[in-house]
């Protein structure tokens, strides 16, 4: 039997997120949190609506996953993220000594890998996952605030 359960699957469901924000007038970033092929936090970005600059979908995951599990370690769990975390996401997901992250798109401005920020050593990064549907809501979104 193949498994449905793919980087890709799961990336859709980050998908959804990011256009639940792009509705919303937020930076369509969209990101799921998984453990053992279960969903057990979803998010997008809430900056604009919360007034709060460190509210991404990276870290309202974080937060979300941690609650569910009851501790604030994510070892054997894997974020989907649209977008490429930023370094402070970065830094979060160091300390949660998360197992994996798979990302769409990289931000070749804003990024961790750009600025540089380490994740923890045992952390799996997977990128291009469905690359091109993540980087064409960010260029639509952007497209149409500059109107």
């Amino acid at each position: 039997m193949e498994n449905i359960f793919t980087d890709e699957y799961f990336m859709k469901k980050a998908l959804q997120e990011a256009q639940t924000a792009f509705e919303n007038g937020e930076i369509p970033i969209g990101a799921v949190v998984v453990v053992d092929n279960k969903v057990i936090a979803r998010s997008h970005n809430l900056t604009e609506m919360l007034h709060d600059v460190t509210a991404h979908a990276e870290m309202q995951s974080i937060t979300a996953a941690a609650n569910y599990l009851g501790g604030k370690y994510l070892t054997g769990c894997t974020l989907y993220v649209t977008i490429e975390p930023c370094q402070m996401c970065a830094g979060a997901l160091y300390w949660s000594q998360i197992s994996k992250i798979v990302f769409g798109a990289r931000d070749a401005q804003r990024g961790f890998i750009e600025m540089g920020t380490k994740l923890h050593p045992k952390t799996i990064v997977v990128h291009g996952v469905m690359e091109n549907d993540c980087s064409q809501l960010m260029q639509l979104f952007f497209l149409k605030r500059r109107k």
